[in-house]
């Protein structure tokens, strides 16, 4: 105890030390990088304005639910992908188009603002939410009703579309001002009318790269140099980009996989003809869950819809293999019923009126006043917890499939004009059926689909195979290695961080993050699980964004280069031909003349060949009756003859091709304008840490 009062302090300074340093470095080892660091919460910034994961994580989920509604079908990589890059996007936007708006000076006035939202000249997004579906006019008395109310969630609402209002009238005013900055000379009016209209006729001869074996061909430093030296331009990267090389092991079901698949769907088969409860025999036995209600035809398979719908209540179908799944089906009724519903609800919620037994209550109530002839719109305004009561209750139309089972059940089930109560997840609803539209067939099943899938042994055999060349090529030769093993090597070429797909991969999103925290040459440290495979993978190639160099493209550009060497030597074969008339030149070299008529600047397509745009341009620039001398296009060298030109009629209207040619260089200006300020922003994406 002496020795410990007596070195107190020192154990004291010593533990906070200590505690201070595990906090950093446990911090460190939690999220895999050292304390200093950047905040790990950011997934990127637009001229040192951070963007945090907790703002930016909510938007892709919204734009995710928005595609899933658009696309059907659950979320995938690709539309992942599609969702953050959407965000992003807007966050860029958001970030550099308001400091454009501060540079330049554009606002939105108070008086502007009412009018956008109020006045004569109201805002698109207001006539898209308050626009009558019968009418297609706005509904002023409902909007006013929105704009004046005091509840939080109202006021919430009001205040986000006016600023999104707000933010579309300043990009207009953009818009507007970028297009009303580019304009269209007569002389380039002209020109693009001419470029359009007037018609070349001429005859080639051709000697094809082709021709020439790529073996018998030595390509040497300085022919890299000269090609690359030509076309700098074209190798401006404008997003880093990495390549990787894989190998897959199946896992697709084998014979014997099959073969026990069939038996079990057999043997489920047999007992489902038998069941007593058909649609818990198929919950129980289904790998796909159909929900137990009435559907229309279209919804299930094609392989099964059409027949399943044709037969009667109490009919058996199956098993009928199609794609990757057997499917069994029980018709257990049939009817016809509405195509989709118009209703009005009140929505009362159990916690908001003390439970249970009071909601219950009040529904029965407010259903007696509504059948005594009360006011639906009012009993909505004054008692639904639903955003539909600044509407009077009333709900769009919606189909089957739309609504929660319970809600859709008693709005498809019951006729016009019926009031009912209604619980679902979301408490109790007062219903009016205000309206049933059409009516065609709908059917209830008890659905059984068993995927066709591999057994454990055969997922079990792969992935140990995968494990196996795993450890076998860290620091080997990875395709020599999978070439001694039978191996396909499939490469992914140029993928973009936030890539959401890859050349034969169907789940590649982990893949890609780890491409990108790993070293060129690294063998990446995982076996990447895919639908029908485990696939290992190396990086093979980081092309960083901007201007590259010779040999980060030296690989990609042999094929041109090779055409580049092969046009000298063809060239050389035309020069030795001599002056003579194309007929001659075409028997000296055994190639044939070939004729093409009415060929126009703006769209050089050689009939039968591809474009060739060095070809039409140089056939363009050149007088008739005088033979070429040898041009270098995609495909080959080529030496023509001009035959003639048809010129058009002078322009009818300069006014309007001024203003086809302003519209259409006017939308690309936005593009450009955006592309610009992306350019000269500092830009950080750290999104592929996130996705």
């Amino acid at each position: 105890m002496t020795f410990l009062r007596n070195r107190a302090g020192y154990i004291l300074v010593f533990a906070i030390g200590f505690a201070i340093v595990a906090f950093l470095v446990g911090d460190a080892i939690n999220v895999g990088k050292p304390f200093w660091a950047a905040n790990q919460k950011t997934v990127g910034s637009v001229d040192g304005n951070d963007i945090s994961i907790d703002d930016f994580g909510p938007k892709v989920e919204q734009n995710l639910n928005q595609f899933k509604q658009q696309y059907g079908g659950a979320a995938n990589a690709q539309m992942t992908s599609m969702a953050v890059d959407q965000a992003w996007n807007a966050e860029l936007a958001s970030v550099l188009l308001t400091k454009e708006y501060d540079r330049l000076g554009l606002t939105v006035s108070e008086d502007e603002l009412f009018d956008l939202l109020q006045g004569q000249n109201l805002s698109p997004l207001i006539k898209q939410y308050f626009a009558n579906p019968k009418t297609g006019e706005v509904d002023r008395a409902q909007l006013m009703n929105f704009l004046k109310s005091k509840e939080p969630q109202a006021i919430t609402q009001s205040n986000m579309l006016q600023g999104e209002i707000r933010n579309q009238a300043l990009q207009t005013k953009y818009s507007n001002l970028i297009r009303n900055s580019v304009y269209v000379t007569s002389l380039e009016a002209t020109d693009e009318y001419t470029n359009r209209n007037k018609l070349a006729n001429f005859k080639y001869v051709s000697l094809d790269y082709s021709s020439i074996p790529d073996a018998s061909v030595k390509l040497t430093d300085a022919d890299y140099s000269d090609y690359f030296d030509q076309n700098k331009a074209r190798f401006n990267n404008p997003q880093e980009t990495r390549s990787f090389e894989y190998v897959s092991f199946s896992i697709s079901p084998t014979a014997a996989d099959s073969l026990a698949v069939k038996t079990q769907v057999d043997k489920i088969a047999a007992d489902f003809k038998v069941s007593k409860n058909d649609s818990l025999f198929a919950a129980i036995n289904s790998d796909v869950k159909i929900p137990f209600t009435y559907i229309s035809k279209g919804k299930l398979d094609p392989a099964v819809d059409s027949a399943v719908f044709a037969l009667p209540a109490g009919s058996y179908y199956g098993p009928k293999l199609s794609g990757n799944s057997y499917k069994l089906i029980k018709v257990i009724e049939t009817r016809f019923s509405p195509d989709s519903v118009k209703a009005s609800h009140i929505l009362i919620d159990p916690a908001k009126v003390g439970g249970e037994d009071r909601a219950i209550k009040l529904a029965d109530s407010l259903k007696g006043l509504i059948l005594k002839g009360g006011n639906f719109a009012e009993l909505a305004k004054n008692y639904s917890v639903d955003g539909s009561k600044d509407n009077g209750g009333q709900m769009p139309a919606f189909a089957r499939g739309a609504m929660v089972p319970e809600f859709e059940n008693a709005a498809f089930d019951g006729k016009t004009g019926d009031i009912k109560v209604v619980k679902s997840q979301f408490g109790y609803h007062v219903m009016k059926i205000e309206k049933q539209i059409g009516s065609s067939k709908v059917a209830k099943f008890a659905y059984i689909e068993k995927n066709l899938a591999a057994s454990s042994k055969t997922q079990a055999a792969a992935y140990k195979a995968a494990s196996t060349f795993l450890d076998g090529v860290k620091g080997n030769d990875f395709s020599k290695i999978a070439q001694q093993k039978g191996l396909k090597v499939s490469v992914a070429d140029k993928i973009a961080a936030t890539q959401g797909f890859a050349p034969g991969l169907d789940n590649p999103r982990k893949l890609i993050q780890d491409a990108y925290a790993a070293d060129k040459g690294d063998v990446l440290p995982e076996i990447y699980t895919m639908a029908n495979a485990y696939v290992i993978a190396r990086l093979t190639d980081v092309k960083p964004k901007g201007a590259l160099t010779l040999d980060a493209v030296k690989t990609e550009i042999k094929p041109m280069v090779l055409n580049q060497v092969k046009a000298k030597m063809l060239k050389e074969k035309f020069d030795k031909a001599g002056k003579a008339s194309l007929n001659q030149i075409a028997a000296k070299v055994a190639r044939t003349v070939n004729p093409v008529q009415n060929i126009v600047l703006a769209n050089p397509v050689i009939p039968g060949v591809a474009q060739e745009n060095a070809l039409v341009g140089s056939v363009f620039g050149s007088q008739p009756g005088k033979v070429s001398l040898p041009v270098q296009g995609d495909r080959g060298v080529y030496v023509f003859t001009v035959d003639g030109f048809t010129n058009p009629a002078p322009i009818a209207n300069m006014f309007k091709q001024k203003e086809t040619m302003l519209l259409s260089i006017g939308q690309r200006s936005l593009g450009a304008a955006f592309q610009a300020l992306q350019d000269n922003a500092k830009i950080k994406d750290n999104r592929v840490k996130f996705y």
